[in-house]
């Protein structure tokens, strides 16, 4: 994959913060709200530095891509709600199909501009993490409010969904004519982990409830054979007979 980008639009300081970040092994943050090329750029540029760090270049094309998937994802989130909100829907009940066909409706370069401006106003940004050292690299995608009911169901859904496929070939044969909303971020990412090498399990999505909610996506990559993803260790603990509502709850109070 092609990793060079213009850093003429990347700001001294963001490099110089960045670069130190990185050679201390600190988490990175970078916030956006819908990605332009200034955003894929600093994307990129912290990539390609933690990357070279810790000797995964190769990564490049699998987390690149991922994220920028995941991103987009997390900022139809985004707009999805503030359709919603515009319209008065309840949001603890169950949404019309009439409702949904708005919202994909809505998914155009030309409204993008209006959305950003929008999200600011609202306060729903997307918080891009990336946590690394010499053992694990570890990305997550961050809305910062929790899942809509019935969100949830459908997401392991399309999870199930992307189990049927190795290749993204197979996935447009049979979805071809299929709108948003079908599974492609999730489908995407677990091609790509499989075609790297990794277990498809080490791509997963959870949310947070609460006043303080989110929706977090997250990509656990072992950088060496002594690390073991959190992800295992669940399911390790999980056929020991723990019982599962309680794990979920303490995994997810330590993530």
């Amino acid at each position: 994959m092609e990793t060079t980008y213009n850093e003429q639009i990347l700001t001294e300081s963001f490099k110089r913060s960045v670069i130190d970040g990185v050679n201390n092994f600190k988490p990175i943050n970078l916030q956006t709200y819908v990605l332009g090329d200034k955003g894929e750029a600093k994307l990129k540029f912290i990539l390609n530095q933690i990357l070279e760090k810790i000797n995964k270049v190769e990564l490049m094309e699998l987390l690149y891509t991922s994220a920028k998937e995941l991103i987009v994802n997390s900022t139809k989130a985004s707009i999805k709600r503030l359709i919603f909100e515009e319209n008065g829907v309840d949001l603890t009940k169950e949404i019309s199909d009439s409702m949904m066909e708005k919202f994909k409706d809505s998914l155009t370069d030309k409204k993008f501009p209006y959305f950003r401006k929008l999200m600011k106003e609202k306060g729903y940004k997307v918080n891009i993490k990336f946590y690394f050292d010499s053992s694990k690299f570890i990305l997550k995608i961050i809305n910062n409010f929790p899942l809509l009911q019935g969100e949830e169901v459908r997401i392991r859904q399309k999870f199930v969904q992307a189990k049927k496929y190795d290749n993204l070939f197979e996935y447009y044969m049979d979805h071809s004519d299929h709108t948003e909303g079908a599974g492609m971020g999730i489908t995407l990412v677990e091609i790509l982990l499989v075609q790297s090498g990794y277990d498809r399990h080490l791509f997963t999505i959870y949310s947070k409830n609460g006043s303080s909610g989110e929706t977090i996506a997250k990509l656990e990559i072992p950088i060496n054979g002594n690390y073991k993803p959190k992800r295992f260790i669940f399911e390790d603990l999980l056929n020991q007979g723990i019982d599962l509502d309680k794990l979920r709850g303490e995994f997810k109070h330590n993530e």
